[in-house]
């Protein structure tokens, strides 16, 4: 599912309070914004400034000094605040878009990192100090701000090539970029290291591990089974899984629910998970784990991404097809896609073309080993490169994957929840100016990944990082903004 976060956020869950996601139609207007003007002096508007240009300027040891002085609302401890820091850099006030009764100012502030404008909510405290209650990415954009101008051709390649390389450059991305347009290949190149120690250059084969962008691969894989008549949508997961732990979930929990992130599933990661880590190698070690477990909510009642429920998914494919999770994908989608550098081999086996997973920045770059699971699983974290990648877009968009009616049940397809919304399949969506796409992004520490293929003008945009979120949007969303629409 995708989401679109500004880049001083990213990493930062606990920041995050809202990501607006643009896997529906949007429907964000540009609003109203007055300028800083009178403001200006205002010591809440004042303060905030002041907390920018120390961003920008000062060394560690004065920043944090500054934020233990005047800034609250900051999770975590001084080193999440120079994290938040190197991630903001550059972040800077636009206008005031709001003031409350209360005294409270919304502010807007530009993301250069990733062309976005976000918000955010401040007030001024007792001791010269500002509560900073939120930051959240939006899709809104202030009357009169500047737009990017849409590029095609060697203008378009020209901005995304210098983009990577000004990352590459400051030693904020490594990885791979590849841009196309309707199986042409315009633009591909590699940056930065697959293996720092032994100074080994990313190159076009490296192979990036890529999270959640491996759904894409197990959503085909349901649908092929949907196609062949195995696999019914509407159907509960028990059918399919008939010895499933919990039979409340089992009876009650559809395919459908489980494609949409409805079916209430929950998550696998978090203290359990780092507990049982290096146990859980295959897709039922997920299942005995965490299937006794109750249902969060009741299934249809609302979305929560679950990567659980595309673990069922996976187990699902093994038990209708009579293959594993990965035999299956070899044999009907890496095979006949051409993708000859994708898997889920496990961390164990010796890949030389597998690159290492870096996370941190600056000083405190390490190998993020010790986060990674034991292999890619049906919810994700498996390896691929950018032209195999651009190889899957190709084999889905000439029909050799799914028949055309397939594959318009699946970009159309999806629930209506209790709720009264639509919740499409999470396989992509429309984007508001660029149409209807296919598409996921990824990320965990040391790995970020996103694919994008618009439908209308045929872009299709992939960039794979083994660095941690925000590597690979700080490429993707400024190439967004440039693309255009037919």
């Amino acid at each position: 599912m995708r989401t679109v976060k500004s880049l001083a956020l990213a990493g930062l869950a606990v920041i995050v309070l809202l990501a607006v996601s643009v896997t529906c139609p949007a429907t964000a207007q540009s609003v109203a914004t007055d300028s800083i003007g009178s403001d200006a002096d205002n010591p809440a508007v004042r303060l905030v400034q002041e907390w920018l240009h120390e961003m920008q300027t000062a060394d560690d040891a004065a920043y944090i000094e500054f934020v233990q002085q005047h800034v609250t609302g900051l999770p975590g401890d001084p080193d999440r605040w120079l994290q938040f820091r190197h991630r903001a850099r550059g972040l800077r006030l636009y206008g005031v878009k709001s003031t409350t009764a209360d005294g409270a100012f919304e502010l807007w502030l530009f993301d250069p990192n990733i062309e976005e404008y976000v918000t955010t909510s401040v007030k001024l405290l007792p001791g010269d100090k500002i509560a900073v209650s939120r930051l959240q990415s939006t899709e809104e954009r202030p009357i009169g701000a500047p737009v990017p101008a849409k590029l095609e051709g060697a203008p378009l390649i020209k901005a995304v090539s210098a983009r990577a390389a000004g990352y590459a450059d400051s030693d904020d991305f490594s990885g791979a970029v590849l841009l196309a347009r309707r199986g042409h290949i315009l633009f591909q190149k590699a940056y930065g290291f697959a293996d720092r120690d032994a100074h080994k250059p990313n190159q076009l084969d490296t192979q990036f591990r890529f999270g959640s962008m491996g759904k894409l691969f197990t959503t085909i894989a349901i649908m092929q089974l949907v196609q062949d008549g195995k696999i019914d949508l509407s159907a509960p997961i028990g059918r399919y899984l008939k010895d499933y732990p919990n039979q409340d979930l089992a009876t009650t929990v559809t395919v459908s629910n489980l494609l949409t992130h409805t079916g209430g599933t929950g998550d696998i990661f978090g203290a359990e998970f780092r507990a049982h880590q290096s146990a859980l190698r295959n897709l039922s070690d997920y299942v005995d784990l965490y299937g006794p477990r109750a249902l969060e909510f009741a299934p249809g009642t609302r979305f929560a991404y679950s990567n659980y429920g595309f673990i069922l998914l996976g187990r699902i494919v093994e038990q209708v097809s009579g293959l594993t999770y990965d035999q299956y994908l070899q044999r009907n989608i890496f095979g006949p896609a051409g993708m000859h550098s994708t898997g889920n081999r496990p961390e164990s086996d010796r890949l030389p073309h597998r690159a290492v997973a870096y996370t941190g920045f600056g000083a405190n770059l390490k190998r993020a080993d010790a986060t990674l699971p034991v292999r890619g699983t049906s919810a994700g974290g498996g390896y691929s490169t950018v032209g195999d990648f651009n190889r899957f877009v190709n084999a889905v968009v000439s029909l050799r994957l799914l028949r055309a009616d397939t594959l318009q049940k699946l970009l159309t397809g999806g629930i209506t929840g209790s709720d009264g919304k639509f919740y499409r399949y999470d396989f992509g969506g429309t984007m508001e100016g660029l149409g209807r796409y296919i598409g996921h992004d990824g990320e965990a520490p040391g790995m970020n990944g996103d694919l994008l293929h618009f439908l209308d003008s045929g872009y299709t945009v992939i960039v794979l990082a083994n660095r941690d979120p925000p590597a690979a949007e700080t490429i993707m969303l400024p190439t967004l903004h440039r693309l255009p629409a037919r």
